[in-house]
């Protein structure tokens, strides 16, 4: 957690950096090749922390400990650094919107995997006839008429079987949060301070907690798997000659810049600032968390917007050190309008330090869900300020859209942020 702070800290105080000035006004295909090699980096360092997230998962099935549940716990916060500064692909491209769901579907209803508090989750739902179904309690469900064998947990179980089962989102049985549950189980403070502690002994078969740790490791292991298998498709999905390059190379060059766009503007208002964001302070709901297990939302949405930002500026940070970088819309916005480019990477800045100061404060004890509680003030105010930052941000996109001539476009929005009324 430490290292993460670190790094908000230092993207904070370098973001108003100054860029160079180009010799010459960049050109929309080769801002296009920057777009889709950060793209293809991100996603490889995805899998890369993935497969480092399998590592310790191994290690902790081998030998259930304390110490390597938190070696596990930390490998998956860290996984999540790369693959949050990709979800600006989302939006634009409709080949990371139909896969995105397999690996960073939220909310969920954990009681369709494994066992929870019901004096908290509840027995049941009307909505939802998984709601409780505890998959790795059960060798068999039922789904209305429909009866699933769950006797042999694979990956055809989880994915093709109960992901999005009967057609509800909530049935989140793959990726990121459904590992998050897993290794952390239900958080049960509310907006008090504490995430979820779930006991390495879940996972012992000599002495094990919460019955059936045998189905419970399957099921970790083979979630894990699936998360790896899903993230090297769509790495590969960047690659030169890849589909996503492919598909972005077909629209041309004012339907590339567009897809830039519509990513970087969508994710930055009606998914970040509304439906992660300003949805969960309006209710003061801890239940809208976006990682809210491990209560690690503070670091999630601080590297969405450092996305935001990479697109914008053409450049991103590997998780090695080194760097991707190349002509970017930046530049070419800077050369046709520099007051709207001086603009816009200000706002951005702005917004990466709100983010990091959301970051500061989860450091300091009062993680995302603290600081969207009723009645507390100073906390609600922390937040605002970065669903400000982001509805500044957003203007400032779509006047860069009308810059270069993009029309007929519509941005995601959110009905905490379009219509509270109907939210509360």
């Amino acid at each position: 957690m430490r290292l993460l702070t670190g790094l908000a800290l230092a993207f904070s105080l370098t973001g108003c950096a100054s860029l160079t000035t180009p010799s010459k006004p960049a050109e929309p295909a080769d801002i296009l090749t920057t777009y889709s090699e950060i793209a293809e980096a991100g996603y490889s360092d995805s899998v890369a922390l993935a497969k480092v997230l399998r590592t310790k998962v191994h290690a902790l099935l081998a030998n259930p400990t304390e110490a390597n549940l938190q070696a596990a716990r930390e490998a998956w916060i860290a996984s999540r650094v790369p693959y949050q500064q990709t979800e600006v692909y989302r939006f634009g491209n409709e080949i990371v919107d139909d896969w995105e769901g397999r690996v960073n579907a939220w909310p969920l209803d954990e009681g369709l995997i494994d066992y929870v508090d019901t004096s908290s989750y509840g027995e049941e739902s009307d909505e939802n006839l998984l709601y409780t179904a505890n998959v790795i309690a059960n060798t068999s469900l039922r789904l209305g008429s429909q009866k699933i064998d769950t006797s042999k947990i694979t990956a055809e179980l989880l994915a093709e079987t109960l992901h999005e089962a009967d057609e509800i989102e909530a049935n989140v049985a793959t990726g990121y949060h459904a590992i998050e549950f897993l290794l952390w189980g239900q958080d049960l403070y509310g907006t008090e301070p504490g995430s979820g502690e779930r006991p390495a002994t879940d996972y012992s078969l000599d002495n094990c907690t919460g019955g059936n740790c045998d189905r419970r490791r399957d099921y970790l292991s083979v979630a894990t798997d699936l998360l790896i298998s899903d993230l090297e498709e769509m790495a590969a999905n960047w690659q030169e000659g890849g589909e996503a390059r492919a598909a972005l190379a077909a629209k041309g060059t004012e339907g590339g810049l567009a897809t830039i766009l519509i990513g970087m503007g969508s994710l930055s208002y009606g998914e970040l600032a509304g439906e992660r964001t300003k949805l969960g302070l309006m209710l003061h709901d801890p239940e809208e968390e976006h990682d809210c297990f491990s209560d690690n939302t503070h670091n999630s949405h601080f590297y969405d917007v450092v996305g935001i930002r990479n697109v914008y500026l053409g450049e991103y940070t590997r998780v090695d050190g080194s760097k991707v970088k190349g002509p970017s819309l930046s530049d070419l916005v800077k050369a046709k309008d520099a007051a709207l480019d001086k603009q816009l990477r200000a706002e951005l800045d702005a917004s990466l330090n709100a983010a990091s100061a959301i970051v500061k404060s989860a450091e300091q004890g009062s993680p995302f869900d603290v600081l969207i509680a009723a009645g507390n003030k100073q906390g609600n105010t922390l937040v605002q300020g970065l669903v400000d930052g982001l509805t500044t941000q957003t203007r400032s996109i779509e006047a860069v859209m009308s810059l270069l001539g993009i029309e007929n476009t519509e941005l995601e929005g959110s009905d905490s942020l379009d219509n509270p009324a109907s939210v509360m």
